[in-house]
């Protein structure tokens, strides 16, 4: 590698709204924050919610109801 072309990489801390602290290095100077992390986030802790807004799946099963899906043959 050439000297003198690459950034400072430091040691920095991450935290997580969640309160998890991250200890990593970074070419970033600064601590920083983000909003989720893997200590949080639903696809790693399986806590997955599903997000239905303005009753979207009601609606669509009052208009579909159970039936089944039919091939147009």
């Amino acid at each position: 590698m050439k000297q003198g072309i690459h950034p400072d990489y430091k040691a920095v801390t991450v935290t997580c709204a969640c309160g998890n602290v991250i200890a990593t290095k970074s070419t970033k100077s600064e601590n920083f924050s983000v909003e989720i992390c893997s200590e949080c986030h639903p696809f790693y802790t399986g806590k997955q919610k599903l997000v239905d807004s303005a009753g979207r799946i009601e609606r669509f099963r009052r208009k579909y109801g159970d039936k089944a899906v039919t091939s147009g043959k």
